[in-house]
């Protein structure tokens, strides 16, 4: 057992789901309904934060944990007097495994080999097409995400220069975790998720479609790869072959970036669709479909653990970054690269992996927050917007401010978006604007810091702002 999963307390196991209870009950309505009630919103959140964790690659990863509490438990996961749990005792006493200290997990959605190899041993030995750092940190109550573009310049051990991607494929996934340890810096990578091709398909359609805002029309083919992509842009219900298609376009002239940057819109929605009631008649379905599509070193008692971390953290606590760095050029390498910047990178590992003291570089601590590159993007539906909030920034004495596109659809409220983690330069923006709410994702302007996604508040602010 994993010294990170510690094992329930001493306490007498509940019975056996009696047909009958005990004692006499009052039995109304309304009681039976707030126990209904009481009974299902727990199970709602353990799945939206089971399947949470990778969205368009882990949508599955962790689906073991709903699987754990369908059937009995093996003898490794009994309770101190041998007793199966079932469905009625899970409901009544919750997941009885613990964390103790933060996880850090390595996520991969892998491609087949090849066109057609679709045989069990080939499923997870392809190239990696997403790949996440998680960690689980159960004393804060968040949950750290860290998106690694496929196309990122790194050097595999006893490979050489290549695409992150190839690890997966050259050595599989103790490969893929020296190759991050060596290119991003000792971070401890406590187990492993792989999720095959057909998962995200397969979820999105048993969930009965999820509800994505699409930015543009997409339109893209490809024979050799099997893509066909067809998407009217604007609000829609997506089913699993069109999120898929969502998932997989890359021709908005950000390549692979842009992917990214949608898979974490999906994850959003998939979130939002998993925490409907609907959802629960579905559960057991999904959970045996998903499965098939998991290859993973979790134990059990790992993933009932990690289970019971999600169950008590607040959603809002959710955190996506994606690693910072830049596109290659032409003249740079024949091949397409995310270079990766170490400065940046570095921050981001030291905020969310606690790389402190092993520090690759001399960080930006001292970085003056006026100075750093910050997007304004309107959402409010006024064309006005995002040039007054540019010039009252640069009023306040911010010297890289600078005017980006609109937002594909309007918002209620003022979004600032850390786009590479700085969560506290986030919240100094909101405070300077009085109005907004921090997003830590990585869906603003690549080259920003900090992107703001103006909302309609701002045509609210008070007298004293213009």
């Amino acid at each position: 057992m994993s010294p990170s999963v510690q094992p329930p307390p001493h306490k007498t196991p509940p019975p056996s789901a009696p047909q009958t209870p005990a004692t006499p009950t009052i039995s109304t309505a309304s009681t039976t309904q707030t126990s209904i009630t009481q009974a299902v919103l727990p199970w709602v959140r353990r799945l939206a934060w089971t399947c949470l964790f990778g969205g368009t690659a882990v949508a599955a990863a962790l689906g073991g944990a709903l699987v754990a509490t369908m059937v009995p438990l093996p003898d490794s996961v009994r309770t101190e007097a041998n007793a199966p749990l079932n469905v009625a005792g899970m409901w009544q006493t919750g997941f009885r495994y613990q964390v103790t200290r933060p996880v850090n997990l390595l996520i991969m959605g892998v491609d087949l080999p090849e066109p057609g190899q679709a045989e069990t041993d080939n499923l997870f030995t392809g190239r990696s097409d997403v790949m996440l750092l998680v960690r689980v940190s159960p004393e804060d109550g968040t949950v750290d995400l860290l998106s690694i573009p496929r196309d990122t310049q790194v050097n595999i051990p006893g490979e050489g220069i290549a695409k992150i991607n190839h690890a997966n494929l050259a050595g599989g996934p103790e490969l893929v975790a020296a190759t991050v340890q060596t290119n991003l810096g000792p971070v401890p990578i406590d187990r492993y998720v792989r999720v095959s091709t057909g998962a995200l398909r397969e979820l999105v359609d048993l969930l009965g479609g999820v509800e994505v805002n699409v930015p543009q029309r997409m339109v893209y083919q490809d024979v050799t790869q099997g893509l066909n992509i067809d998407l009217e842009s604007g609000w829609q219900t997506l089913n699993g072959n069109q999120a898929e298609q969502f998932a997989r376009f890359r021709s908005d002239g950000n390549g692979d970036i842009g992917r990214v940057q949608r898979q974490q819109m999906l994850m959003k929605a998939l979130r939002e669709r998993l925490t409907h009631p609907t959802v629960i008649p579905r559960l057991p379905q999904m959970m045996r479909v998903m499965m098939s599509h998991v290859d993973t070193n979790l134990t059990l008692e790992e993933i009932l653990a990690l289970a019971n971390v999600g169950m008590e953290i607040d959603p809002n606590n959710l955190r996506m970054v994606m690693l910072p760095g830049r596109f290659s050029s032409p003249e740079e390498y024949i091949a397409s690269y995310w270079i990766l910047d170490p400065v940046a990178t570095q921050q981001v590992m030291n905020n969310f992996f606690e790389l402190d003291s092993v520090a690759l570089l001399s960080n930006r601590e001292n970085q003056a927050v006026t100075s750093l590159p910050i997007a304004v993007q309107n959402a409010s539906g006024e064309s006005r917007v995002a040039r007054e909030v540019a010039n009252y920034l640069r009023g306040e004495g911010f010297r890289n401010v600078y005017v980006i596109g609109d937002w594909s659809s309007e918002l209620q409220r003022t979004q600032v978006i850390a786009q590479r983690g700085d969560v506290d330069s986030a919240e100094l923006m909101t405070s300077i604007l009085n109005l907004g709410r921090v997003a830590v994702e990585s869906t603003g302007d690549l080259q920003s810091e900090l992107t703001i996604r103006v909302g309609r508040d701002w045509l609210m602010r008070s007298p004293d702002i213009q």
